[in-house]
């Protein structure tokens, strides 16, 4: 199998994805805008081969890339880069290649929140209400509907980048004076928490791993109020949310695909939709998974591809947490009391890539416990400020 991964080193965790596809035999062909000498050691021996282009948002460099490794290796089978970024540019390189996929026709559904909407509904899942204003005058029918408080979201968007609370007229005005062009939703805010399902898909379409994420706040609360996170893998899934992210995953039709579902749960016990992603979580989520089931969800995403089998067998034996810190922030305890607290709770501890800062922090932790005390209480301690 001839596999094309764009940006192999980003995030950096994610060269482990190339070394088990080569480890079960791909030919993994990496493009990326890095200098092949700043590649890591173990990726550097992973690729068969790698293009360097100076700018990746050049679609026809990317085209004489594929068209270098067509020539050189024969049909390519795979192309992948497990990141959202990249998802509109690989389903063009897909269509264009005619390589198996998400290609440039399925991209609505997948990338525009105002789509998604419509096909969860489909899906028979509950969802916000939700509008694209592209005029005053739309914006304010919209909130004579729901009410303030709203959410104003780019339509196509990744994570929580210029999303925006509206909590009364003096907010909207501020936001109608200053958005973007692009295309923006507004959508009625939903008081709830936010749980997620998470996980992998086969050739076939079975789900054959899944997991379940919950945070201390959003995301778009956390990057708007410079606000510091965790979150955490849970051992249970709910009942509702397996049926729920299971339907959608059947209705979206994935195959051979990780996938991150977020929902809101309302203190009434409702579950709301909010949108779907088609890549694994963000961060160390991947990470995560693997801590708190004891395998390699590298090499099994990898034998899905190679083989299309799911080897591991996993009971959530484990909660897993992740926990960041700003570099910019005053905290009560220091790294070494953090260690000497809780360092058998914490399994990794690392810098975390700029990129992430603003939702991640700047420095991670990574703590695993069969009972979600200690890692709350980790939480609690690397996140208490000093006076």
């Amino acid at each position: 199998m001839n596999f094309v991964f764009l940006s192999p080193h980003f995030p950096p965790n994610y060269y482990l994805f190339c070394v088990h596809l080569r480890n079960l035999g791909a030919n993994v062909l990496g493009i990326a805008d890095e200098l092949y000498e700043n590649l890591r050691p173990e990726l550097k021996e992973t690729l068969t081969e790698y293009y360097y282009v100076p700018d990746m948002h050049n679609y026809g460099e990317l085209v004489r890339a594929l068209g270098y490794f067509t020539h050189r290796y024969g049909r390519l089978d795979r192309l992948d880069s497990m990141n959202e970024y990249w998802l509109e540019t690989e389903a063009r390189l897909r269509t264009d290649f005619n390589l198996e996929g998400f290609k440039v026709h399925d991209l609505p559904g997948i990338k525009r929140k105002s789509e998604m909407k419509e096909l969860f509904r489909k899906a028979g899942v509950a969802v916000a209400r939700g509008q694209v204003v592209r005029t005053p005058a739309q914006a304010r029918k919209f909130l004579d509907e729901v009410g303030y408080p709203v959410v104003a979201k780019p339509d196509v968007g990744v994570g929580a980048s210029k999303t925006y609370k509206i909590s009364d007229e003096q907010e909207f005005a501020s936001f109608w004076a200053t958005k973007p062009l692009e295309d923006y939703i507004l959508e009625e805010f939903v008081n709830g928490s936010i749980e997620t399902f998470d996980g992998l898909t086969d050739k076939d379409g079975q789900v054959v791993f899944s997991a379940s994420l919950r945070y201390n706040r959003g995301v778009m609360e956390i990057v708007n109020e410079d606000d510091d996170i965790y979150y955490y893998t849970v051992r249970e899934i709910p009942a509702d949310l397996e049926r729920s992210g299971r339907n959608i995953a059947a209705f979206f039709g994935l195959r051979e695909r990780f996938f991150h579902f977020e929902f809101f749960r309302t203190p009434d016990d409702r579950l709301v939709a909010l949108e779907v992603n088609m890549r694994p979580p963000g961060g160390w989520t991947t990470d995560l998974w693997n801590y708190a089931n004891d395998l390699d969800i590298y090499h099994e995403w990898a034998n899905i591809v190679m083989n299309n089998r799911f080897g591991a067998l996993y009971t959530r034996p484990y909660f897993c947490g992740y926990i960041g810190r700003k570099s910019h922030k005053l905290y009560l305890h220091t790294h070494k009391e953090i260690l000497a607290q809780f360092g058998g709770t914490i399994v990794l501890h690392a810098p975390m890539s700029g990129i992430f800062s603003a939702a991640m922090g700047d420095y991670g932790y990574v703590g695993r416990s069969a009972e979600l005390a200690p890692i709350l209480a980790l939480a609690q301690f690397a996140h208490q400020k000093a006076a």
